[in-house]
């Protein structure tokens, strides 16, 4: 099976093939790229005016074809423009899955300027380190987005602020509208393969999260990857099957149900980018509900659902699943978390979708890995072998590489590494050397080239696809004057992968409860960092010789029952 799956992989990246690989140097580093990967972003966006009459995004009772799309995006852009907003600068958008998302995203990137993903489950105090941070000139915000902008809005006079689908008339709050009535040609702008395209936050070590720049590189080396990823399964399945391939102009068009939030490259960079090039539907949700997505699926035809893996876990178990018509579904699955192996396994035997999975990083504008179908039955705990574009290497702790079979930190240099993080020289030099991205992941690989992840470097809590660094939560528990000590983990959970959990030790003779540390924290920081599982200790917490904390000690004494 796996020389079979060899051959296609060759066949496709050999020299005159669709995917052939050459290696040039960028930034002083070499690096693996596509041949034939078009140049930015640009060239993924303009070439869908083809598709004018089809439909592309759909939001409850609304709708926009291509044709619609393409006129609100170069009215976006030709706006922007007005304002003096040019090449190199940055917007921010800070709204939930809007379809507006996309289309502002679109006009920006098509026109060199900078996208910043502001995490819409940020907390005023968040979003005012975000911006600070990033320093955009526009900000585009929703409703509930923008109250909370209101509590630190005397910081950001200068920047302009665009309000989508929120009441009009607010003091200092451009309406979209107005926005939509710019009616002049999107502006022409030359784009350079290395220029940022967008920046996305990402959880730090240091307590705050540091924004990742997403070249246009990266982003449409990432597309090429998920091409590549696809053609690979169907074509290495299908001559190992004994089948012929199926005539493109029988394969359905692409309906993606977009279930993760847009400020993530799962659903920005991997399902809406390759939706949109192949001229597909995106379907957005208000939030995510397993009934509401049946109910989608059904009436909108949904090819492909990936999310994170509670999600099709939720779908195959809601009770009135076998009510509705979820044939049109060829894909399931997801990334943010390993699919476990009994799911891996319900997708397949659910009805017509394959499981599939991919293994990425913000820091690689989408996957390193992938794997789908009979692949993924075959090797359920695996995510897949890294993407042609990828040098890998897994490393001890000194630095030195680790045979097939022996575990060790991923390391992984390309395309679609990012070019770092913004305002943190330090920190993009501790996670990139010699352009290798140091993933913080301990991983093994097999003689097969299929990568296992097994554990985490990084000190991480991975709720539910969320990147929780436990160091942003403890800095913020230490803002309470009366927690002496605190340590933050995860906590195994069944639904969500894990929670978030805390042991904190309280300065002798304070009367400080858990509900108050809880309400201090929801007013500091986003609810799913909020821990779920507290526990106050009566003694300071047992510390190793160089003064770090025993979190593993910790959680082997905790008892689920004891949290507070």
């Amino acid at each position: 099976m796996y020389k079979i799956y060899k051959e296609v992989w060759e066949e496709l990246t050999e020299k005159d093939g669709p995917f052939s690989v050459k290696e040039i140097e960028v930034r002083g580093s070499p690096m693996r790229v596509y041949d034939k990967a078009p140049s930015n972003l640009q060239d993924i966006w303009q070439p869908t005016k083809k598709f004018a009459a089809s439909e592309y995004l759909v939001f409850e009772d609304q709708r926009w074809t291509y044709d619609q799309a393409h006129q609100e995006v170069a009215s976006v852009a030709s706006w922007l423009r007005n304002q003096g907003i040019s090449k190199g600068d940055r917007v921010a958008i800070a709204m939930r899955n809007y379809p507006e998302w996309i289309l502002i995203y679109w006009a920006c990137v098509s026109t060199g300027i900078v996208v910043v993903g502001m995490n819409a489950w940020w907390v005023a105090d968040e979003m005012e380190y975000g911006l600070s941070d990033s320093k955009p000139k526009v900000l585009f915000a929703d409703s509930e987005r923008l109250q909370r902008f209101f509590d630190i809005n005397s910081d950001f006079a200068g920047m302009k602020v665009v309000g989508v689908r929120t009441e009009k008339g607010q003091p200092s709050v451009i309406d979209y509208q107005e926005v939509k009535e710019s009616s002049a040609a999107s502006p022409e702008v030359d784009i350079e393969p290395d220029h940022d395209a967008c920046i996305f936050y990402t959880s730090g070590t240091t307590g705050y999260p540091k924004g990742a720049q997403l070249t246009h590189r990266g982003c449409v080396h990432n597309i090429m990857n998920l091409a590549f990823a696809g053609q690979l399964s169907l074509s290495a399945t299908c001559r190992i099957q004994m089948v012929p391939e199926p005539d493109p102009k029988d394969t359905p068009i692409p309906s993606a149900l977009v279930t993760t939030p847009m400020f993530h490259v799962t659903a920005n960079n991997c399902v809406a980018h390759m939706t949109t090039i192949a001229g597909g539907k995106l379907v957005h949700m208000y939030r995510w509900d397993a009934n509401e997505a049946l109910k989608l699926i059904e009436r909108e035809k949904i090819t492909s659902m990936s999310g994170v893996p509670v999600m099709s876990r939720e779908l195959l178990s809601h009770p009135e699943f076998n009510k509705y018509d979820t044939s049109s579904l060829l894909n399931l699955g997801g990334g943010g978390a390993q699919l476990q192996p009994d799911l891996v396994e319900k997708i397949d035997s659910s009805g017509e979708a394959r499981p599939s999975t991919g293994y990425g990083m913000t820091e690689t504008c989408g996957i390193i890995t992938s794997i789908a179908g009979i692949f993924f039955l075959d090797k359920p705990e695996s995510c897949g072998p890294a993407m042609p574009v990828f040098e890998t290497k897994i490393v001890n702790a000194d630095g030195t590489e680790q045979p097939n079979g022996h575990d060790g930190e991923l390391w992984v240099r390309g395309a679609p590494v990012i070019k770092g993080y913004i305002n943190r020289p330090d920190a993009t030099r501790e996670a990139i050397n010699d352009g290798w991205l140091h993933t913080g992941d301990v991983a093994r690989c097999d003689e097969e080239g299929f990568i296992f992840i097994v554990d985490r470097v990084k000190d991480m809590v991975l709720r539910g696809g969320e990147n929780i660094y436990c160091s942003e939560v403890e800095t913020t528990l230490h803002k309470i004057s009366e927690i002496s000590e605190c340590s933050v983990f995860g906590v195994r959970d069944d639904r969500l992968g894990e929670e978030v959990g805390a042991v904190i030790y309280i300065v002798p003779g304070s009367t400080k409860t858990v509900a108050e540390i809880r309400e201090f924290c929801f007013s500091h920081m986003a609810k799913h960092k909020v821990p779920k599982y507290i526990w106050f200790s009566e003694s300071p917490l047992p510390r190793n010789a160089n003064g770090k904390f025993l979190k593993r000690e910790l959680r082997e004494k905790l008892d689920l029952k004891n949290a507070l």
